[in-house]
């Protein structure tokens, strides 16, 4: 249940055609790095209104295994800053929030 979400200001919104390719390397890294199913994985892209910080944020919440250690995590993080560097042209502000099975309560 990955769900990443990336905060840009308006004026540094990545083009169509960047988010596109954004978007397939960030599933590859959920379903390759973290182990998720692809049906499970929901990638958002938000406008911000940035009052100071980075230009580019990412928050994922992810839910907690034996498997997504904090070398595994470190190992997502450094891949993700890699692909918004190439296909944003930025340097993102990244979290991570992992969740126990037991403490999600969710629909569809």
């Amino acid at each position: 249940m990955p769900r990443l979400t990336i905060y840009f200001t308006a004026e540094r919104m990545p083009t169509d055609d960047n988010l596109d390719a954004l978007t397939e390397r960030c599933a590859v890294l959920c379903t390759d790095v973290l182990g998720a199913a692809l049906d499970n994985v929901h990638i958002l892209y938000l406008i911000a209104r940035q009052g100071r910080g980075y230009p580019a944020s990412a928050e994922l919440a992810y839910r907690l295994g034996p498997g997504r250690t904090p070398v595994l995590m470190d190992e997502f993080m450094r891949q993700l800053d890699r692909a918004i560097q190439q296909h944003a042209g930025l340097t993102a502000r990244i979290r991570c929030f992992g969740y126990a099975n037991d403490s999600i309560h969710a629909r569809n």
